[in-house]
C-alpha cells in the first residue's frame, strides 16, 4: 500500500487548522467532493471561530446546505466556534481530549486534525478506513473504536498517519463497498476478503457443474 500510495494526502482543501476542522465536519455523511466544492465560498465569507459566529445559524446554512444535514451541521459549526472563542482563546485545542469537546467533533474528526494539522500519530477510521480493515483483516471489529486500537496495533506508530491516507485511497480507487475492482488490486495475492470471494465463487461453479451432470473441476 505504501508503494502504490506513496505521498497520498488528504482530499479536503484548507488554509489552516480551523478551516480543516471546518471541513472535517462537514465530510460527515458527506463527500470530500461535495465539501470542496462547498467551502471556498463559505471560508471566502469567514475564515474565523469570530468570523462563523458573526454569521449567524441562517447564514451558514444557506452556506453549507448542499452538505446534507445542514441545520445540524450549522449548530454544531457554530457551537463548536463558540467554545474555542471562549474556552481555547480562538484556537482550535491541540490536546486530543480537548478536541472531542467540540460539538460534532468525534473520534475520526479529532484524529484527522491530530494527524494532519498537528503532525501527530493517529488513524482516523471513516467508511473507508473501516471497511478495507475488516476486509484486509488488518483490524476486525463492529465498531470504528474496535478498528482504531487494532489498526494502532498492526502498523507501526510512525506510519499511522500515512496509513489512514493509504487506506482511504484504497477504498475509494480499487476496494469499493459495492463491486470492488479486486483484479486491479496489489493486495489481491493476499487479501483475505479476495481469496474467500474466490473460492465462494469456484464452490458456486462446482455445484452448478454438479447439478448440470458435469464434472467438478479440480484444483
Amino acid at each position: 500500500m505504501e508503494a502504490t500510495y506513496a505521498g497520498a494526502v488528504p482530499e479536503l482543501k484548507f488554509n489552516s487548522t480551523f478551516e480543516l476542522l471546518i471541513a472535517v465536519i462537514l465530510s460527515a455523511q458527506c463527500t470530500d467532493k461535495r465539501v470542496n466544492a462547498v467551502t471556498p465560498a463559505l471560508f471566502a465569507a469567514a475564515d474565523t471561530p469570530e468570523k462563523f459566529l458573526a454569521l449567524g445559524q441562517s447564514r451558514l446554512e444557506e452556506l453549507i446546505r448542499s452538505c446534507g444535514f445542514y441545520r445540524a451541521k450549522a449548530k454544531n459549526i457554530l457551537g463548536a466556534c463558540r467554545m474555542i472563542v471562549d474556552e481555547f482563546n480562538g484556537e482550535v485545542p491541540t490536546a486530543f481530549d480537548d478536541l472531542l469537546k467540540l460539538p460534532g467533533v468525534g473520534r475520526k474528526t479529532a484524529n484527522v486534525v491530530t494527524s494532519v494539522a498537528f503532525k501527530e500519530p493517529a488513524i482516523a477510521v471513516d467508511t473507508h478506513v473501516f471497511r478495507i480493515a475488516n476486509r484486509l483483516q488488518l483490524a476486525t471489529g463492529s465498531t470504528p473504536l474496535e478498528v482504531e486500537l487494532g489498526l494502532q496495533r498492526a502498523i507501526p506508530k510512525s506510519k499511522w498517519a500515512d496509513a489512514h491516507h493509504w487506506l482511504i485511497w484504497h477504498g475509494r480507487k480499487l476496494c469499493r463497498a459495492r463491486a470492488p475492482l479486486c483484479d486491479e488490486c496489489p493486495l489481491k495475492a493476499v487479501c483475505p476478503y479476495r481469496i474467500n470471494q474466490s473460492q465462494r465463487s469456484d464452490a458456486i461453479e462446482d455445484r452448478c457443474t454438479n447439478r448440470a451432470g458435469g464434472e467438478p473441476r479440480t484444483h
